[in-house]
C-alpha cells in the first residue's frame, strides 16, 4: 500500500480553489479545447463522481488538473461540485456529477469549457433523469456554469448526459453538442450564450436506446462526423451509427461489420483523413460471435468519403505479434482507447487500457499497450506494455486496481509529444491517475506522476479517473 498526503476535504463542499495558474493579463487566451485557463498548456479534467460532498453520498465532484511546462501535479487544481460558487444544482446523494466529461469553447470566447454529465440527477419526482452542466472556462480556469437544456419529457432512468461529445458538426467554426442517454439523444448547434442556451436543439430521432458517444473529422471537409455505438439484438458487438454533414443536412451512415463501444478518431497513416479507433473488449460467447478472447481493437481508415465499410480494418489484440500479453478471458482489452501522436512522428499513435488484466495472483490490475501509427497504419511493431509494475511507474499492481480503466493522450506540456494520462479506478478502493511522458523512442517514466484520490482531497469510495474528459 501507498502512503497517501490527506488534505482537508472541505474543498469538497466549497469548491475552494488551490492556488491556480492564470494566463498573464492582457495575453490571449489559446483557444485549445481543454485548455481551460487559455494559457497553452492542456489541463487534464478528471471524473470523481462516486465521492462524497459533505453528507451527500455520492454525490459526486470533478477534479481539473492545471498543465504547465513541467506537467501536472495535485497541487495545481481545483475541486467542483453542485455546490460550488455559480454551479447550478445542488450537490445530492447519488446524483453522480462528473459521471462523464467532455471539454471544448462552446461560447466562443477563446477558453475552454466543460460540460459535466451528472447521469443519476433526479427531477423533481422522477429518479435518475440525468443532466448536464457546462462549467465555463477563463483566465483563472473553471466557474461558474450553465444547465444544458433538457426534454422536459425523459422519464425516470433516463441517464440523460452518459456520453458526451463535443466538436464542430456543420463546418461552421463554432463548436457543437451532442448529450446521449438510454432513452434520448440531443444535437445542440453552437454557440452557446452563458444562460446554457445553445442556437438550436433538437433530438436525433432515428436512433434507439444508446449511451455512448464520440467525434472526429474521417473525410478533412471541416465537419466532425459523430458516432453512436450501441448493442442491439443480433449484433452483441456494437452497432456502429455516425453522421456525416453533407454541406446542408446531417446524413446518417454505417459501419455494418464494425464492433466495439469505445472509440477515438485521429489520422493514424498520415493521409490527412480522420481513422476510426474502436474498442470491442467483451469475449465471444454462444451469442456474440465477433471479438477476440480478452478483447480486442479495429481501425477502419478514413477517405475522402469517409471510411469504405467494405475495406478489411486493422485488427490488434493481445495475441497478435508483436503485442504484449495474451489474450485471456476478462482482459477488457479494449474497454478504453485514446489517441495521439506519442513520438512525434506526425502519425497519431493509440493507447489501449485492459483494466481486467491479471498480474499473478492481482486480478483484474489492469494494464495500457501503446500501438504505434505508420504510413501503413497502426502497427505492432515496437509496442509497449504498461503495469503498475513496470519499471518506474509509481506503485505497484494490486487486486481491483483497474490501471487502465480510462486512457487518454494529451500533449499537457507542449513539447510535441503526446503524454499517457491513464485511470485506475479501483486503486485503493478510491482509485488514481498516472501520467507518462510521451519522448522519441515512445513513453517513459521520467517524471512520472501518481496522483491518488486522497491526494487531491477526496472522501468517499471509488470513481477517481474513471474517465477522463476527451
Amino acid at each position: 500500500m501507498r502512503k497517501r498526503v490527506l488534505l482537508l476535504a472541505a474543498t469538497l463542499t466549497t469548491g475552494l480553489l488551490t492556488a491556480l495558474p492564470a494566463t498573464p493579463a492582457g495575453a490571449a487566451p489559446s483557444r485549445l479545447s481543454g485548455d481551460f485557463n487559455g494559457d497553452g498548456y492542456l489541463d487534464i479534467a478528471l471524473t470523481a463522481a462516486g465521492h462524497d460532498v459533505g453528507r451527500a453520498q455520492q454525490a459526486g465532484t470533478v477534479v481539473v488538473l492545471y498543465g504547465s511546462s513541467s506537467g501536472v501535479s495535485a497541487a495545481r487544481r481545483s475541486v467542483i461540485t453542485q455546490n460550488s460558487a455559480g454551479v447550478p444544482g445542488t450537490a445530492e446523494t447519488g446524483d453522480l456529477f462528473g459521471a462523464s466529461l467532455a471539454a471544448g469553447d462552446l461560447d466562443g470566447d477563446g477558453y475552454s469549457d466543460l460540460v459535466v454529465g451528472a447521469t443519476s440527477e433526479s427531477i423533481g419526482d422522477r429518479d435518475q433523469v440525468g443532466s448536464a452542466t457546462i462549467l465555463w472556462g477563463g483566465r483563472s480556469g473553471l466557474s461558474g456554469g450553465a444547465l444544458v437544456p433538457q426534454p422536459a419529457s425523459l422519464p425516470e432512468w433516463s441517464d440523460f448526459g452518459r456520453g458526451i461529445a463535443i466538436a464542430d458538426f456543420d463546418g461552421d467554426h463554432k463548436l457543437d453538442l451532442t448529450l446521449t442517454g438510454r432513452t434520448q439523444t440531443r444535437l445542440y448547434r453552437g454557440p452557446f450564450t452563458r444562460s446554457g442556451t445553445p442556437l438550436t436543439n433538437s433530438g436525433v430521432g432515428e436512433l434507439g436506446s444508446t449511451t455512448e458517444t464520440f467525434a472526429g473529422d474521417l473525410n478533412h471537409d471541416g465537419a466532425a462526423e459523430r458516432f453512436y455505438p450501441f448493442l442491439v439484438d443480433g449484433d452483441e458487438g456494437g452497432d456502429i451509427i455516425y453522421y456525416t454533414w453533407t454541406g446542408t443536412k446531417h446524413a446518417m451512415k454505417r459501419l455494418p461489420k464494425a464492433d466495439g463501444l469505445a472509440g477515438s478518431v485521429a489520422d493514424i497513416n498520415g493521409d490527412g483523413y480522420g481513422d476510426v479507433v474502436l474498442g470491442d473488449a467483451s469475449d465471444p460467447t454462444g451469442i456474440k460471435k465477433s471479438g477476440h478472447k480478452g478483447g480486442q481493437i479495429t481501425v477502419w481508415y478514413g477517405g475522402p468519403a469517409g471510411p469504405d465499410p467494405a475495406q478489411t480494418p486493422t485488427v490488434i489484440h493481445q495475441d497478435t505479434a508483436g503485442v504484449p500479453g495474451t489474450g485471456e478471458s476478462d482482459d477488457a482489452f479494449g474497454s478504453s482507447v485514446g489517441t495521439g501522436d506519442i513520438n512525434g512522428d506526425g502519425y497519431a499513435d493509440v493507447a489501449v487500457g485492459a483494466p481486467g488484466e491479471a498480474l499473478g495472483k492481482a486480478l483484474g490490475a489492469g494494464s495500457v499497450t501503446i500501438l504505434f501509427g505508420s504510413a501503413s497504419g497502426l502497427t505492432t511493431k515496437g509496442a509497449q506494455g504498461w503495469t503498475q509494475d513496470s519499471k518506474g511507474v509509481p506503485g505497484g499492481s494490486e487486486t481491483g486496481d483497474q490501471f487502465g480503466q480510462s486512457v487518454r493522450l494529451p500533449d499537457i506540456n507542449r513539447d510535441g509529444k503526446a503524454d499517457l494520462v491513464t485511470g485506475a479506478g479501483g486503486e485503493d478502493g478510491h482509485g488514481a491517475v498516472t501520467v507518462l511522458r510521451g519522448s522519441a523512442s515512445g513513453l517513459t517514466t521520467g517524471s512520472a506522476k501518481f496522483i491518488a484520490a486522497r491526494d487531491v482531497a477526496l472522501t468517499g469510495t471509488g470513481d477517481f479517473a474513471w474517465a477522463i474528459a476527451p
